[in-house]
């Protein structure tokens, strides 16, 4: 008995729209796929504007969120897998993003004044 392995084109994203709770990714070929934003804890810990600052690499294979140097693939996507950083990782970076913003927050005071 042969076995073929059947290839499909893995779906390029079009369109990427966040909610408080979601991350919704319209497909080219016509499906959205949702997931719960908990999945990916970067999303989950950005502000509004910086859910929204994103854009699709890799001719739409992927999703570059520059602001918190986040990347998601369809692929991964459609595979159901959520983030796959460590833990170790994501501490680091919450460290990271805790500092560079009160010092962002006390920078602005100061030029108020």
């Amino acid at each position: 008995m042969n076995t073929s392995a059947i290839e499909t084109d893995i779906p390029k994203a079009e369109n990427v729209k966040l909610t408080d709770d979601t991350l919704s990714v319209d497909l080219n070929d016509g499906r959205t796929i949702s997931v719960p934003l908990e999945w990916f804890s970067r999303l989950v810990h950005a502000t509004v504007e910086e859910r929204n600052n994103w854009r699709l690499i890799g001719k739409g294979h992927g999703i570059h969120w520059e602001d918190i140097d986040e990347d998601i693939n369809v692929k991964g996507l459609l595979a159901g897998k959520p983030s796959g950083e460590s833990q170790v990782s994501f501490k680091k970076w919450l460290s990271q993003r805790q500092s560079h913003l009160t010092n962002r927050s006390s920078g602005r005071r100061k030029s108020h004044r």
